[in-house]
């Protein structure tokens, strides 16, 4: 069974850098708003796992991976033996690759020295050492984990798929030129018409995928479709994007719209026969402060989720009997849909259902600039060393 935790953004920077990483934390603010405060690295790490608490509860049901870059975080709690896999986005790369810590400073140096070995032309190496850094970075989690590691695509590309392509072959490349078979990572794309079809070539090759910054079915059915291993849909993001177009600040959990795409996504997959991997992710509290599990408890029962270190502590501390809300026979009876575009929707219907869906449409946009801006961010920093 693995445990999941997505490390807050300030969990791992030095005082020292925060000046520096400043403007990264407005961006990851705004990505991620309104997320319950963040407790402090011995709260997260001091976890009882007693078998009556509904963390223990929870993973008996559903497989949690990690969502951070914090080294130290993802070995303390690889000593649980609950961790499998850890995912990376451009944010923690950005972070590590400007924190001043030695550590992902000797990643930093390592990366652009292999690019500047391998290209004299400057912009080719900036590329190139910004794929190698989020190598690197892979390389060191999976000293720690037993499964996968996602390693993102540059999101620039995220309208490109011969690029994203031929980058994700690259990152692969370089992972198996250190001695880690592509069967350990996760490929990480945005869910666009674009990254999807990448992904579909890809995993065509052997070369698994996790496409992300998913909020409605239109992605999820795509991802499905074709073959994607992994999707990761943002369950508190859509619930903000309902919240602010209804003006609604209270929802009961079972009608939060996170819910309620995360668990048709659910069985529509179960329904279908697709074997791709659910996971959501980004939380929000239903019903406003004070209930900040209500839409873990929800999806109690998905294939797989990641949860922020604050929330695994509350779910360390209740005791109460958690129940499943998912699972998988149950899901396809309960699914009334027929497959989308007769069990492969095309481009043309993909773009018309995703400008019809607003959340989808607003919050995919958002999330590629986010990460686009922490990208170009750590890019100016490698392209000093050039």
């Amino acid at each position: 069974l693995v445990l999941s935790v997505t490390a807050p953004c300030s969990a791992f920077i030095p005082t020292s850098t925060a000046p520096l990483l400043r403007p990264l934390l407005a961006s990851a603010v705004s990505l991620r708003h309104a997320r319950p405060a963040a407790p402090s690295r011995t709260a997260a790490l001091s976890l009882s796992m007693s078998g009556g608490s509904q963390l223990a509860q929870l993973a008996s049901m559903t497989v949690l991976a990690v969502d951070t870059g914090d080294l130290s975080v993802i070995e303390e709690l690889s000593k649980t033996g609950h961790i499998t896999d850890a995912t990376t986005n451009p944010l923690f790369v950005s972070q590590a690759g400007l924190s001043g810590d030695p550590r992902y400073v000797a990643f930093v140096d390592e990366a652009v020295k292999y690019a500047k070995g391998k290209t004299k032309d400057v912009d080719e190496g900036v590329a190139l050492a910004i794929d190698r850094l989020a190598v690197n970075l892979g390389k060191e989690i999976l000293q720690f984990v037993k499964g996968y590691v996602s390693t993102e695509v540059d999101p620039r590309l995220s309208f490109d798929r011969e690029e994203s392509v031929a980058r994700a072959k690259r990152i692969i490349k370089m992972y198996e030129e250190e001695g880690i078979d592509r069967s350990r990572i996760l490929i990480k794309l945005a869910a666009t018409w674009e990254g999807i079809t990448a992904a579909e070539e890809l995993e065509k090759e052997g070369i698994t995928c996790n496409l992300t910054l998913v909020f409605g079915m239109t992605q999820a059915v795509a991802c499905a479709q074709r073959g994607v291993r992994l999707i990761s849909p943002f369950t508190g993001r859509i619930h903000d994007w309902h919240k602010a177009d209804q003006g609604k600040e209270v929802w009961e959990p079972s009608e939060d719209m996170g819910v309620v795409e995360c668990t048709r996504m659910f069985q529509y997959f179960k329904k279908h026969g697709h074997s791709t991997i659910c996971m959501p992710a980004s939380w929000r509290p239903s019903r406003g402060p004070g209930f900040e599990l209500d839409e873990i408890r929800a999806l109690a029962g998905s294939d797989r989720m990641t949860i922020p270190p604050n929330l695994l502590s509350m779910l360390d501390e209740s005791s109460e009997p958690l129940e499943r809300m998912l699972e998988p026979i149950e899901g396809a009876k309960q699914c009334e849909e027929e497959e989308w575009g007769g069990g492969r929707m095309g481009e043309k219907e993909f773009r018309f259902r995703l400008n019809q869906d607003g959340c989808t449409t607003e919050k995919m946009s958002q999330g590629i600039r986010a990460f686009v801006s922490d990208t170009e961010k750590l890019e100016e920093a490698i392209r000093s060393k050039f």
